[in-house]
């Protein structure tokens, strides 16, 4: 597919896109009159952040409201405690600078709040950079509170409209979302089974690409405000997190086949697409079949009915079983802290990096006395990501908006805004500007754009009180966003890359120790609530990981050089196996977690297998992590026979060592090929 293709697919309309788009234009509005009535300085700031907060954390509420507000009294909290304790020192300020950088940078990878870190090393950059200028102190301390009031203005215009008009039930329109999906799939494939004309195929193959392209962030949304709320999770499934990636991969892969057949199936296929149809308009009461993945060249057939299998795999437990507890987790929940990350390498790597980003930048702007391009050191915290297909998709994406929102600004500088003479007319360009942005920032691959389109016009109408006379604003804002992506593109992908396949391969591997510690939580002696606490904490990670690792495999595209394509495949592979990994950690999970069968954590025969297992997974995590190969073990030699017969315990024991072998089996087939291919 060609990138013209690829966005136009990303502007197609999907499901609660459009009230999206019109909740942030309301939001917009709203702040926007409360900024001019008022009269608040950083205008630009306070809208851009609406975007940002409502498509990074979808479930805007009252508690991320909260959080926003204290990150923003943090800013000027440190701010003025540099000032006053170094009197102002300007070594001090770039120290500074350098420490805060490196802390934001530790916290965008190591917290659960990412985007929340990266809005205090930014902020907190732009208000340090205030004392660099000649002005009264006073002065100065006036600008900076007004900057924390005006994002708090956006923040609050976000929090209250979305409250007023988000979805009063969001589990009942996810489990809309997750059913609408699976009949749109059974109803291609039973057209494929039925050998339907190219006319009845046309429509449907259309509406199945449309809802592949929305990918898992829309149905992620809905789970977000779920969690983010603590509402009732009506008939949503265990697991709901990892279900939506592993549906969305599903929908990829039915998308892709069905384009490629769009006059109808061979005849030798009709009867497997036929059983898809089946199993998909059932689905969950199917159970997933005994055929085995075709590991050495797998079809997209086969990988479809892979994909399938796994999600039948997983535990069918709801609310009303008396499992809700593992539907959702309630976000009072999950820790601050992701647990292990503030002391790995790879967390102090990307801090070091975003941290020599960030200070050259605001070096380099000081030195040369631009202070116009201060952009750049914005760009540097809402850009730098972990892997370097993801830098290139966000770089990409920076400098297209950049350049349609500048070239926005430009044309209504130049031609709209010396004819506009009230605020109803500011109102209706921004709002329309707001909707274009908001539109487009609810793609998939491009959706980044759609609020650097904001943020650029933002910055040039926004420069005062008055309407802008002047071009160079514009200008000097894009130079300082070019300045910061060819420097991140120098520090992140040039001297010290990571490529996206190294980045999914470590993710893989945080998940095979993860089902390996949940193997060994139980085995502790540590209080039940204590043990059920660190559960919690792993399956919010894990989750949040298999959906990390989609999310990765979609910016293996922006790899451009030789490797590509190589390391799309390899990519493939890695996701494909580590969602075969999600149901056996989930039917573990379903078991393990269940005060009905404490039994099971107390049987001695059964601790040995799952303490077996646990070291066993280490060493595939080991093997994937050194690309190396691993001794396989018959699973069965772990377990009494004993309990492979047991009525109380057979079944789960069967099921463990099913699933354990087929992990072992795709992980040992995925290293076989890497290391051919090296």
């Amino acid at each position: 597919m060609s990138w013209p293709q690829r966005l136009w697919q990303d502007l197609q309309p999907g499901p609660g896109r459009l009230a999206a788009s019109m909740r942030i234009v309301l939001a917009t509005v709203i702040a926007l009159i409360a900024m001019m009535v008022l009269q608040m300085p950083f205008a630009a700031f306070g809208l851009y952040y609406i975007f940002l907060v409502v498509r990074e954390s979808p479930a805007v509420g009252v508690r991320m409201g909260i959080i926003a507000l204290l990150t923003l009294a943090a800013c000027v909290t440190v701010e003025l405690a540099v000032v006053i304790a170094t009197d102002n020192s300007p070594m001090a300020r770039v120290l500074s600078v350098v420490v805060v950088s490196f802390v934001a940078g530790t916290l965008m990878v190591a917290s659960t709040l990412p985007v929340f870190a990266a809005i205090w090393g930014s902020i907190y950059c732009v208000l340090i950079a205030l004392w660099e200028r000649p002005a009264p102190p006073d002065a100065l301390v006036k600008a900076s509170l007004n900057l924390i009031a005006t994002v708090a203005i956006g923040f609050l215009c976000a929090v209250a409209v979305e409250y007023v008009f988000a979805y009063k039930h969001p589990a009942d329109r996810l489990a809309d979302q997750r059913r609408m999906r699976y009949q749109t799939i059974a109803g291609v494939f039973a057209l494929f089974s039925k050998d339907a004309s190219p006319e009845q195929l046309g429509p449907a193959i259309v509406g199945l690409n449309r809802l592949a392209a929305t990918g898992q962030g829309p149905m992620q949304a809905l789970y977000n405000t779920l969690v983010e709320r603590d509402l009732p999770v009506g008939t949503l499934p265990i697991g709901s997190r990892v279900r939506i990636t592993m549906l969305a991969q599903l929908m990829d892969l039915c998308a892709a086949f069905a384009s490629q057949h769009p006059a109808g199936v061979p005849p030798e296929l009709r009867a497997r697409c036929a059983e898809i149809a089946r199993r998909c308009r059932e689905q969950p009461a199917t159970e997933a079949s005994a055929k085995p993945d075709s590991e050495s060249n797998p079809s997209l057939l086969d990988r479809i009915e892979t994909a399938l299998d796994a999600i039948l795999s997983m535990p069918t437990g709801t609310a009303a079983t008396g499992e809700g507890d593992l539907v959702a987790l309630p976000v009072a929940k999950v820790p601050f802290l992701i647990p292990g990350a503030l002391t790995s390498k790879d967390t102090v790597a990307f801090a070091l990096k975003l941290t020599l980003c960030a200070v050259a930048c605001y070096v380099f702007y000081f030195a040369v006395a631009w202070p116009g391009i201060s952009t750049s050191v914005t760009t540097v915290f809402i850009t730098a990501l972990g892997n370097s297909g993801a830098i290139k998709q966000k770089l990409a994406n920076r400098i297209i908006g950049s350049a349609i929102g500048g070239a926005l600004a430009i044309g209504a500088t130049a031609f709209l805004f010396p004819h506009m003479d009230s605020i109803v007319s500011l109102v209706l360009l921004i709002g329309a500007v707001a909707f274009i942005s908001a539109w487009w920032g609810g793609g998939r691959q491009f959706g980044y754009a759609g609020i650097q389109i904001a943020f650029a016009f933002y910055l040039v109408a926004f420069e005062g009180f008055s309407a802008p006379t002047e071009l160079a604003p514009a200008r000097d804002r894009l130079v300082g966003i070019i300045l910061a992506l060819f420097i991140i593109w120098l520090v992140f992908d040039q001297l010290w890359p990571v490529r996206t396949v190294t980045a999914m391969r470590r993710a893989f591997v945080s998940i095979l120790r993860g089902e390996a510690r949940l193997l060994r939580i139980f085995e502790s002696t540590a209080p039940h609530t204590v043990q059920l606490q660190q559960v919690d904490a792993l399956r919010d990670q894990i989750g949040k990981t298999v959906a990390g690792l989609r999310t990765m495999n979609d910016t293996i595209i922006y790899e451009f050089g030789v490797d590509r394509d190589q390391h799309s495949r390899e990519g493939e592979t890695i996701l494909r196996v580590a969602l075969k990994a999600v149901p056996f950690f989930w039917n573990q999970l379903s078991v393990l977690h269940n005060e009905r069968d404490r039994d099971f954590l107390a049987e001695p025969g059964l601790t040995a297998m799952r303490s077996g297992i646990a070291a066993h997974l280490d060493v595939m995590a080991d093997a994937v992590a050194r690309q190396s190969t691993f001794a396989s073990i018959r699973t069965e030699s772990l377990v009494d026979p004993s309990l492979l017969l047991s009525p109380r315990y057979g079944e789960y024991v069967r099921n463990t060592v099913a699933a354990h072998e087929e992990l072992q089996t795709g992980v040992a087939a995925m290293l076989t090929r890497s290391i051919h291919k090296n």
